[in-house]
């Protein structure tokens, strides 16, 4: 075989791959942000109902630090959990997403699915728990990608006006 005829074997592999991709623009850490702000106004909201609901629950008492503890504060965190990961999977957008008109989809463009949204938002917990370092990443990579959406093949993408 020679290595014209190579070439050309070559060119049609990589040609039977090659989808075009619309352009997306990926959203900026200060979009993010400001999403976040607004949604933490939304979950604080329910995790006061919640709360509300389990003193009401107890005659209207103080509850006891165990129970704060070891069911309260769980109960809260799985509340965020599906808050968020709800959110994502239908219709990539939470409140304060859909404010700032950005979007989580998969690295095809698709929606994610309940798997990649709960591995985003486990990781997304680390990379603010790195004195936020996962999210400022996303300034020093060429893809402008944080940790949680490399870890979770996951991107936010601003939705131009129409």
């Amino acid at each position: 075989m020679t290595s014209k005829t190579k070439k050309s074997k070559n060119k049609s592999k990589d040609n039977s791959k090659a989808i075009p991709k619309p352009k997306v623009e990926i959203a900026g850490l200060w979009l993010r942000f400001a999403a976040m702000f607004y949604d933490g106004f939304l979950l604080t909201a329910v995790w006061f109902l919640i709360t509300g609901a389990m003193v009401i629950i107890n005659n209207g008492e103080e509850l006891p630090l165990w129970f704060s503890s070891y069911l309260l504060f769980p109960i809260l965190i799985a509340v965020t959990l599906f808050f968020n990961v709800w959110f994502w999977t239908h219709g990539g957008q939470s409140l304060g997403m859909r404010a700032w008109r950005i979007k989580i989809v998969d690295l095809s463009g698709e929606p994610i699915t309940t798997q990649s949204g709960a591995k985003r938002w486990a990781f997304s917990i680390i990379s603010l728990a790195a004195l936020g370092a996962g999210y400022f990443w996303m300034l020093f990579d060429k893809e402008k990608r944080t940790w949680h959406d490399r870890w979770s093949d996951t991107c936010v993408v601003h939705i131009p006006k129409k």
